[in-house]
């Protein structure tokens, strides 16, 4: 009987409609095999739980007793988002809808401590003292980034990954995108939260990108698609937005990979620290702008005047997966990201991925990691000895040399009619069903993300709270000698 449920069940997960019905599901079938259990028991060789209890109990005196200085002290000394091999994918990977209880309490309790310590009201903890705190503790732990592949229409199952984690208040302000995944990110970083679901609806974004051009224009050496057809897709779903007015207005941050059309340049991430007044949809129209498919692209910025002019007119650009689809390393430097959500979907990866959160075993794994890593070198002394310079092969190695998945990785399984169709217009139905995809491929990671990025969030929270108090000059020292515990003299 229990064997008949357990299989009822499974399939009932596989059809459930929105993410509390999955969520409801899964904890029955965590039940059912006897996953809850595990999650109850605090002890394994995964991560140092005696560790975590000891920090744990700690924390919760020091917020019971009212001790502000000292918890904030104990916080800022021992805060960072891998205590006691916590993040291990081993521990994440075993129940659907959480990892050990143990962990999830640290994390709660430690949110709450951030939560206890922004918004009280502490005599001898002032404002000034409190944003030297969280600003420093902030920069130790670090953020978390979405990060949206390539893939031409194939990019649509993005909006379902943005929507599962719009909808349970886990999207991250700082997202990058190339080739179709720039058109998503574009799309939701020029949005408020009150105007983002408007794009998951039917009739939301207009997709009118790839309008073919005749096989005469082809022959005589013109891209397989046009152009002017995307551009006009693009400032219909975008606008005419800066990287800087979009910040400005959403206070999301916004980054998109472009590669250069010719040898002895470099792919660049343009976002509103580095390219703050090129105009989104040009970044945009360039990122997708695969060779001999669309057309290099000249960008476009405002000047001061904000007349819309050339950027850098002498350079062309073109897809961003050729040489960063996922651009973490500029991440981590330009916003302090150490934590990836990836949405993968270019078609040349997805078969090669598996979920991480499992363990693999025997021959296939090791087989597959060495394919890749002979491809990669074969690649690497082919451009060296035969062809130094050459465009094509420089691109083909940026390709096969990147890293494709992250912390946390989402991707589709596609099916071949979305192969053949990856570069034809969706249909309305077709987009519903890439949401509806996207979104049950996100459901099973939700409770992993919540868990891995609760801190941060707490953080940048607690942050926005006290961005109103600015501390006077002459409070940092006292705020530097409360945080560090330290006599604040310089050494």
């Amino acid at each position: 009987m229990a064997d008949k449920r357990l299989k009822t069940r499974l399939r009932d997960l596989e059809h459930a409609q929105d993410y509390a019905s999955w969520h409801e599901i899964a904890e029955e079938l965590d039940r059912l095999e006897g996953l809850d259990a595990w999650r109850a028991d605090d002890a394994s060789d995964d991560y140092d739980y005696l560790l975590i209890k000891e920090r744990l109990a700690e924390m919760r005196a020091l917020r019971s007793a009212g001790e502000v200085r000292h918890l904030a002290f104990s916080l800022h000394e021992g805060l960072h988002g891998n205590i006691g091999n916590i993040a291990n994918p081993a521990l994440h990977g075993v129940a659907r809808c959480g990892t050990k209880h143990l962990i999830e309490q640290y994390v709660n309790e430690v949110a709450r401590c951030i939560d206890y310590i922004s918004a009280g009201d502490f005599p001898d903890f002032p404002p000034a003292e409190k944003v030297l705190f969280f600003k420093r503790t902030g920069s130790v732990f670090g953020r978390s980034a979405l990060m949206l592949s390539g893939g031409a229409s194939l990019g649509m199952f993005h909006l379902g990954v943005v929507k599962a984690l719009f909808e349970n208040g886990l999207l991250p302000r700082v997202l990058s995108g190339s080739s179709a995944g720039s058109i998503i990110a574009s799309m939701v970083c020029v949005r408020t939260d009150e105007q983002l679901p408007d794009i998951f609806a039917r009739d939301g974004i207009h997709l009118d990108a790839f309008q073919r051009v005749s096989l005469r224009g082809v022959l005589r050496g013109g891209s397989v698609m046009e152009g002017d057809a995307l551009q006009s897709c693009l400032q219909r779903n975008i606008g005419d937005a800066t990287f800087e007015q979009a910040f400005e207005s959403t206070r999301r941050m916004l980054g998109i990979t472009v590669s250069p059309a010719e040898p002895n340049q470099h792919g660049r991430l343009l976002n509103y620290l580095t390219a703050p007044h090129v105009m989104i949809n040009s970044a945009t129209l360039a990122s997708c702008a695969i060779p001999g498919v669309f057309p290099s692209v000249m960008l476009q910025a405002r000047d001061f005047d904000g007349d819309v002019v050339p950027y850098m007119p002498s350079k062309r650009w073109v897809d961003g997966t050729l040489s960063a689809d996922l651009p973490m390393l500029r991440l981590a430097r330009l916003h302090n990201v150490n934590h990836y959500i990836v949405s993968q979907t270019n078609p040349h990866v997805v078969p090669f991925l598996r979920d991480r959160q499992r363990d693999d075993h025997g021959l296939l794994p090791w087989v597959r990691e060495l394919a890749a890593t002979s491809g990669r070198n074969a690649l690497r002394v082919t451009r060296k000895h035969f062809a130094a310079g050459n465009a094509v092969l420089a691109q083909a190695y940026g390709v096969v040399r990147q890293r494709y998945s992250g912390d946390v990785t989402v991707f589709p399984k596609h099916s071949p009619r979305q192969l053949i169709r990856m570069l034809a217009n969706p249909t309305a139905d077709e987009i519903d069903a890439y949401i509806r995809e996207g979104e049950r491929a996100t459901w099973p990671k939700l409770a992993r993300i919540a868990t891995q990025t609760r801190i941060s969030r707490s953080l940048e929270d607690a942050t926005a709270r006290l961005k109103t108090h600015s501390p006077a000059r002459g409070s940092r020292t006292r705020a530097l000698r409360a945080v560090t515990g330290g006599s604040g003299r310089s050494r």
